[in-house]
């Protein structure tokens, strides 16, 4: 064996699952905007951010109701492939009925240990039926037709590696201390959802399918140049961005499950799709999007490599549940170490190598010009806004093509101190492999 040790300790963050129900307060029953996929879509993006969950994790949670809800559109306007089990639907069953059905039940399935979240799906499942004259109609062909979807995704995802509770940390490998290696950052809090990496697949055969190459050694070039850069424009304090490279890189600490489904829901309304479409395009969005993040996970926890805050100040450790974690420099006489360096934003705690956001936003990317039919994206993305009150995400930025994206996350993150110049490009390279993968055998078009 190699020398990787088990971290044996499963650590549940039961406060993040408290403050989840402090913050979160029951729905008035007033259906969100849009088309039955759009109100549901937009349902389960408030039910998954509302329980406190990590947003890897996130993705996750959001793939089922997505799969749930797409198979069961499928199913009645037939057009493309299920994601699941194909379904016979009786006929003139509702696809109204269907969408709703489907999302509820999964939802209800995998959220039911939150009360507040539970009593918001009643009320919203409640205000739907209403509106479609109680799903009986049809004889209740449509409500068959989405339960069957609901119970298809979710015998179909048991016993996949996802963990419970929301934001438990798994066990997970680590390596003795050394150069190179990554240990806790500030502010120390336990390692960030580590079973995400482990999950099986929504498409890929493997979650290790677009294992990117090593990082560089400590005694390149590459490394030089990628420690110096992030030093000079990632810091707190001192450093060389502009204030609109700063703008840009607190534009991204918007939550990645919000800013996607929203983009989803807006092209829906702007090109005036159907439920199929919408349904289709949401599938993507989420079933995509948790591919790429879970094989980015696994890429992190396979390699293991330092983040900027502890590269650059070798005091930044603690004695943590690993034992005391002596600091180190990398040995290379062209780096200069800088105690008390911190960068822009907070370090997510957990491994460098490759960068989560570069991988789901080049991912996102990929999905958005696929179904679009063109790089001609002409998108609009809102995230954090600077000068705006706390909390507002309502920042514009546009993009015209699918790489002007990839390369603005990858500076983004590289200006707020998180991740290296080839992070990020391995990052990007990741996401869009797996979405191409993913895209050429799931969702496709049938004769």
């Amino acid at each position: 064996m190699n020398p990787r040790t088990q971290f044996k300790k499963i650590l549940i963050l039961p406060l993040l699952i408290a403050l989840a129900f402090v913050f979160v307060r029951a729905a008035p029953a007033t259906l969100p905007p849009g088309n039955t996929v759009e109100q549901w879509n937009k349902i389960a993006e408030d039910t998954v951010v509302g329980s406190g969950t990590f947003q890897p994790e996130g993705f996750i949670y959001m793939a089922y109701p997505s799969a749930a809800v797409y198979d069961a559109v499928v199913a009645i306007e037939g057009g493309f492939e299920p994601y699941g089990p194909p379904i016979t639907a009786p006929p003139g069953a509702s696809v109204d009925c269907a969408v709703v059905e489907a999302a509820y039940r999964t939802l209800h399935y995998y959220f039911s240990s939150f009360p507040v979240l539970v009593a918001n799906l009643d009320a919203y499942y409640a205000e739907a039926l209403s509106n479609f004259g109680g799903c009986t109609t049809d004889g209740g062909a449509g409500t068959l037709v989405g339960q069957t979807a609901a119970t298809d995704i979710i015998d179909l995802r048991t016993d996949d590696g996802r963990m419970t509770p929301i934001n438990v940390t798994s066990s997970f490998p680590t390596l003795p201390p050394a150069p190179g290696v990554w240990r806790l950052t500030p502010p120390f809090a336990a390692p960030q959802t580590p079973w995400v990496g482990d999950v099986r697949p929504f498409v890929l055969q493997s979650l290790d399918q677009f294992l990117p190459d090593p990082p560089p050694s400590l005694q390149s070039l590459e490394w030089v140049e990628a420690f110096n850069q992030i030093k000079a424009y990632g810091a707190l304090i001192g450093s060389a961005r502009t204030d609109e490279q700063t703008a840009i890189a607190k534009f991204y600490s918007a939550n990645v499950i919000r800013q996607y489904n929203r983009v989803g829901r807006e092209i829906a309304d702007a090109r005036g799709v159907g439920l199929l479409e919408t349904a289709r395009l949401a599938a993507m969005v989420n079933l995509v999007g948790a591919d790429a993040l879970m094989s980015t996970f696994h890429a992190k926890y396979h390699y293991l490599f330092w983040r900027p805050v502890t590269a650059i100040d070798p005091s930044a450790v603690i004695a943590d549940g690993f034992g005391p974690v002596p600091g180190y420099d990398d040995g290379n006489p062209a780096t200069v170490e800088q105690t008390g360096w911190r960068p822009l934003l907070t370090t997510p705690n957990h491994p460098e190598y490759p960068g989560a956001h570069p991988t789901i936003t080049s991912a996102m990317a990929e999905v958005l010009s696929t179904f679009l039919g063109t790089n001609q994206i002409d998108l609009d993305l809102h995230g954090f806004d600077p000068a705006g009150p706390p909390g507002n995400f309502d920042a514009v930025r546009h993009f015209d093509m699918p790489n002007d994206l990839r390369h603005e996350i990858i500076d983004a993150r590289l200006w707020a101190g998180l991740h290296y110049h080839f992070s990020g490009v391995a990052g990007v390279v990741v996401g869009r492999n797996v979405a191409k993968f993913d895209l050429r055998h799931a969702f496709r078009p049938v004769d």
